[in-house]
Parts: C-alpha cells; structure tokens; sequence
C-alpha cells in the first residue's frame, strides 16, 4: 500500500516595501555597518509601515497569492497554520484573520508559536493532519512583525530582525516526495535567554511593563549562539544518518536565517560547500518563522523534482530540529 505524503507544491513570498539600511541604523543606534556585517552579517531589513498593518496583512499577501497563482478556490483549502510569535493579537487566531482576508471559509486554521523553528513545527502538524487522510490540502504560513517587538534603542537586537513573510501549499501525494523525516526538540531551560516579558498573563501591560520596555525582545546573544551552532548541526546530522544522506545526496542546506556565524558553523560541521548552503540573511534579516520559506520562494528555481532538501531552525523556548523534504515539483 502506497504511503500518503505531504508534498509541497508551490511557494511564495513576501517583504516590505521599506528598507533599513545599517547606515540608517546607525543614526538611531550606537551602531554602524562594519559592527553588524562582522557579527551578525545583514546588510538591510525590510520593515512593514502603515497604521494598523500586522503579520496578517503580509500573511493574507502571501496566502492570496497562493491561491491566485495556482488558480485554487479558496473553498479548497482544508488549514491553514500560521507560524507567529507577533499575531495580529492574542484572540483571535492570525490564521483566522488570514483565512478571512482570503475568503478561506471551508477548513480550519491555528496559530503557532515555536519561536525562529516555528515554521518547522508548522510543516511538520500540517504534513500529519495530512499523512493521516484528515485533509488533503493545506497552507503553511510564517509571517513575522517583529519590528513590532524590536527596541530600536537597544544595539544588541535592533540590527538582527526584519519583518515578511512566506508560505507554502502542501498537498497530499502517493509519489516518493515531499516531507520524508522530520525531528522536533525543545527544552525550556532556554527560556531565560530569550524571550519577551510583558504582555502575557504573567505580565499583562501596564503603565510600569512598558516603562521598564518589558514588551521587546530580550536575549542573551551568547547563550543563544553557542546553543543554536550546537543543536542545529545535531539535529540536521540525526536526519541524514537515520536516513543514510551523505553531503554528497543533499542537494541544498535551507538553515534559520539568525545569524551569519552559526549558518556557516552548521554547514561546515556537516561537511557542505558553500554553494549548497543556501543565506539571504544579508539581505531580510531574522525574520523568523518566515525565514525558512522566504529562503525557499527565492531559491525554488534552481530546486529540482527529486531534489533532497534539508530545512534546520533553532528558535526561542528553546526550540530547534531539522526536516528532510524532497523536492516534488
């Protein structure tokens, strides 16, 4: 009996408009282009700008476009998952904002937060909804303001984050494509180095969480790179050796694009050329759970149907794993 996969069938993507340069960083901040290229290695972020636009509104984009481009009925599409950690609000769902923007009123959708691994874990809950025959086709979209929660006053975070988004379209198939393996860890004794403190139950926003400036992003940089260089290799190694894929079968390394060190750490341990390590953080930042299909929508023309393909992520909480896919357009 041949065995049900989530393949995925078209990708998109999508970042703003408005541009932040370093040197334009560097009017705002104790910064300048030779301290950020050197550490973190980006160049620009796009932001989004406009009153009352949130991760929905680049979120419907992407999504409309999935379903124009692929001439798809709204009506078609059985979930929508929708990997954030800056929903539009707490209540209701990002998903569900996106599905109504796209006239998508025949399914279901959720939110998910796994921090910058989110959109792994978001593949990885659509693809079993569909391997167990529940739906057919589904949408998996990462959409991140996280200029939002950035303190641009704080030299340490501003400079890593820019705001986007991408999806992508999984359908059912019977061929030899698509997700093949997955792994998924966390450990929450990361959730100390970074994280947000104000704005949830514990916290809930008053006049002294926003003066202490507990609603952006706190993380403790050192911590982070010397557990993400760590578990991102470990994780994308595990795949490959309970798979039996050598550098050599793998076509394209798709890492969470965070920080320019631990993307080239994390090839070099797997003993993968540059060229198959596949990097626009130069250009979007960290932009999250969209990274991993930003990273996607710009390369998909050089993948080819077969290709092995691993997607790795390490994120807040802390979260990390890797994914093999073979490529199945």
């Amino acid at each position: 009996m041949l065995k049900t996969r989530a393949a995925i069938k078209a990708v998109e993507g999508y970042v703003p408009e408005y541009v932040l340069t370093n040197d334009e960083l560097s009017t705002m901040v104790d910064t300048n282009d030779e301290w950020i290229m050197t550490r973190i290695g980006i160049k620009e972020r796009h932001i989004l700008k406009g009153e009352g636009l949130g991760s929905s509104h680049m979120g419907a984009i992407v999504v409309g476009n999935l379903l124009k481009n692929n001439n798809l009925s709204p009506d078609s599409i059985e979930l929508i998952v929708c990997c954030t950690v800056t929903p539009d609000m707490l209540f209701p769902a990002t998903a569900n904002i996106i599905a109504d923007k796209c006239g998508i009123k025949n399914g279901f959708g959720f939110d998910l937060n796994a921090g910058c691994s989110g959109f792994l874990y978001g593949l990885t809950t659509a693809t079993k909804y569909i391997e167990s025959g529940f739906v057919k086709r589904a949408i998996v979209v990462g959409t991140e303001k996280m200029s939002a929660i950035t303190d641009y006053t704080d030299r340490a975070t501003c400079p890593i984050f820019g705001d986007g988004a991408g999806a992508v379209l999984l359908e059912a198939t019977d061929e030899e494509t698509g997700y093949m393996d997955g792994m998924l860890k966390s450990d929450g004794v990361g959730r100390v180095h970074l994280h947000q403190v104000a704005g949830g139950s514990c916290y809930p926003p008053t006049h002294e969480t926003i003066e202490k400036r507990q609603h952006y992003i706190y993380q403790e940089g050192q911590a982070v790179f010397k557990w993400a260089v760590v578990k991102m290799a470990e994780a994308t190694e595990e795949i490959m050796k309970r798979n039996n894929l050598t550098a050599n079968d793998i076509a394209y390394l798709l890492p969470h694009q965070a920080n320019l060190r631990i993307i080239d750490a994390t090839g070099k341990r797997l003993g993968l050329p540059n060229e198959k390590v596949l990097i626009n953080i130069d250009r979007y930042g960290n932009t999250t759970s969209a990274t991993i299909p930003l990273l996607m929508w710009e390369n998909m023309h050089n993948f080819n149907k077969g290709d092995n393909l691993i997607l790795t992520a390490f994120g807040a909480g802390f979260t990390w794993g890797a994914i093999w896919l073979k490529w199945a357009i």
